[in-house]
């Protein structure tokens, strides 16, 4: 340690390259070691984590100095009536808001008791959107005939690079003289943002080719990928999920302390006329709440949260006198394989959802994985649509976020 920590001081060892030279749990101590000297910071604590990091520092981090630990909680167990997720399951919450979990345990209750969550995923595509300069916008609209009109050759210069993913659409934009190709993937269990990209590359090698239209950027932002963007509310980005639950005016009462009538004025009010009024992408409570935690202990991609909070909650009142609570959920961004989903912890997460790894048929795990954030949306909506038209929402924030 005292040779490495002395080369990097006089620079002829860099902090990347320490992986190259030492084991990986060496070289990550060394590292922070070196930064804790540089910095004058404590960071032992860093040190201390239950991950193997010997695939970590290969595929998921550079530089690597620790791990930060986020606590994680449960919800339920919730009854889930989906296509791919079928059962009672608790729901992973990694987070630290207090009263969060809490607040989703309530919603997966009342769900289980009023027989369960219906949950179904309506689309599903991954997307990237290369953007080509054209000379005029004749030869703009000439590239994107073209596009069109060759799409199985695009398939075919895509699909040379993945032996899963398959090329579903190409839609082509044009604006001027930029031409933009939202092209989208079927991509199995994975995420499939890297499979996608790597596709799309093969893809504007032709259309460059071909066309003569030169290739700005492989991402023009209209994939549009971790930004808000009404494009992904509308046409959908990864997996569009919708779950719904009818609730009975008893069954509000004895768990939420209010009645059907309320919820539904408190949804019109807040979720819809509220989130049109600011401008809002989002016309829900918190959705974000939910995505994040679940995408957070399941190794998800957290800056994909973005286009998950961007979902609906419609509370609708029934002939009976109840409601029936939805939420859509137009990008829902998941997968089961690769990226985080490796990483220990984050791994055994998803083994408690049933759902780690590869599904049988492919694309199977990653589908329930959607349903099952669907439903924990579904919870933490009314959980929380509960706790305002209660006015329970500070006082459980109150006794339970501030210990």
């Amino acid at each position: 340690m005292d040779d490495a920590l002395a080369r990097l001081k006089k620079g002829t060892l860099k902090l990347y390259a320490l992986e190259k030279e030492l084991p990986p749990e060496e070289a990550v101590r060394v590292r922070r070691n070196f930064v804790e000297g540089e910095s004058g910071a404590d960071l032992a604590a860093l040190g201390s984590f239950s991950i193997g990091i010997d695939r970590v520092v290969r595929r998921n981090i550079e530089n690597m100095i620790g791990a930060v630990q986020i606590p994680v909680g449960v919800a339920g167990p919730v009854r889930v009536n989906g296509e791919y997720a079928a059962g009672e399951y608790y729901l992973p919450l990694a987070t630290t808001e207090g009263a969060l979990v809490a607040s989703a345990n309530r919603g997966t209750s009342a769900i289980t008791k009023a027989g369960g969550a219906d949950v179904r995923v309506v689309r599903d595509g991954m997307t990237r959107a290369p953007v080509f300069a054209a000379r005029d916008i004749v030869h703009a609209k000439e590239v994107a005939d073209w596009a069109t009109a060759h799409f199985a050759d695009l398939t075919a210069a895509a699909e040379k690079t993945t032996s899963r993913g398959k090329l579903l659409s190409v839609t082509p934009y044009v604006t001027g003289t930029s031409v933009f190709l939202r092209c989208a993937y079927d991509t199995k269990d994975a995420m499939g943002m890297n499979m996608a990209t790597i596709a799309t590359a093969e893809i504007a090698d032709l259309v460059e080719a071909e066309t003569g239209a030169r290739l700005i950027a492989l991402s023009g932002n209209m994939c549009t990928d971790k930004k808000p963007a009404a494009i992904n509310l509308i046409e959908g980005r990864g997996k569009t999920v919708v779950a719904g639950v009818r609730l009975s005016d008893d069954l509000i009462r004895t768990v939420f302390k209010t009645d059907a009538a309320t919820m539904v004025e408190v949804n019109y009010r807040k979720n819809l006329i509220g989130s049109a009024r600011a401008g809002a992408l989002g016309f829900n409570a918190h959705a974000a709440n939910l995505v994040a935690a679940m995408y957070l202990a399941c190794g998800q991609d957290p800056a994909h949260v973005v286009e998950g909070s961007s979902a609906i909650t419609t509370v609708e009142a029934t002939e009976d006198g109840g409601v029936y609570v939805s939420v859509t959920l137009p990008a829902v961004q998941v997968g089961t394989v690769g990226g985080g989903t490796g990483i220990d912890t984050q791994a055994a997460c998803l083994r408690l959802l049933g759902v780690a790894g590869g599904g049988e048929p492919e694309g199977a795990n990653a589908k329930a994985f959607a349903e099952l954030v669907g439903v924990g949306v579904l919870a933490g909506e009314l959980s929380l649509l509960g706790a305002l038209a209660a006015h329970h929402l500070a006082r459980a924030h109150k006794e339970l976020g501030r210990g």
